[in-house]
């Protein structure tokens, strides 16, 4: 079968129910599909840092959720390499988005794109390498 056709979205949205760490944070999943996440963050006072903005963890964080469960979506992927680029700052009160999408997949690698938006307005973007295990 061709990388391209696995789709195991409903079963990473099961997965994500159990998955802790960002149901601590408050992170919403809006949406997955074969290749494709959606997720959304509140900003609360407790994620700022010193400068009394949006701690970079947290949008990294609501990212690599996106980028994980998009990636895992074709089989079991493990995150080999993110790169981030701030882009402009966030605070208590803004809604955050992050879309995470499959720019190309191998039998055993995959690169996704993932963008964090305020509104219309884009935050921060980041680039995933995954190894697939399973491939």
């Amino acid at each position: 079968m061709d990388n391209r056709e696995v789709d195991y979205s409903q079963k990473i949205e099961d997965l994500y129910r159990q998955d802790l760490f960002p149901q601590k944070l408050g992170i919403k999943l809006e949406a997955v599909q074969a290749g494709y996440a959606r997720l959304s963050l509140k900003i609360a006072p407790d994620m700022h840092n010193f400068n009394g903005v949006t701690h970079g963890g947290a949008l990294f964080t609501l990212a690599d959720t996106a980028f994980g469960l998009a990636s895992n979506t074709r089989g079991t992927a493990l995150a080999m390499h993110i790169s981030i680029n701030y882009i402009k700052a966030t605070v208590s009160g803004d809604l955050l988005t992050a879309v995470a999408e499959e720019e190309h997949l191998t039998r055993s690698t995959g690169i996704y794109r993932m963008t964090v938006f305020r509104g219309d307005e884009t935050v921060a973007l980041l680039r995933g390498t995954v190894f697939r295990k399973n491939s």
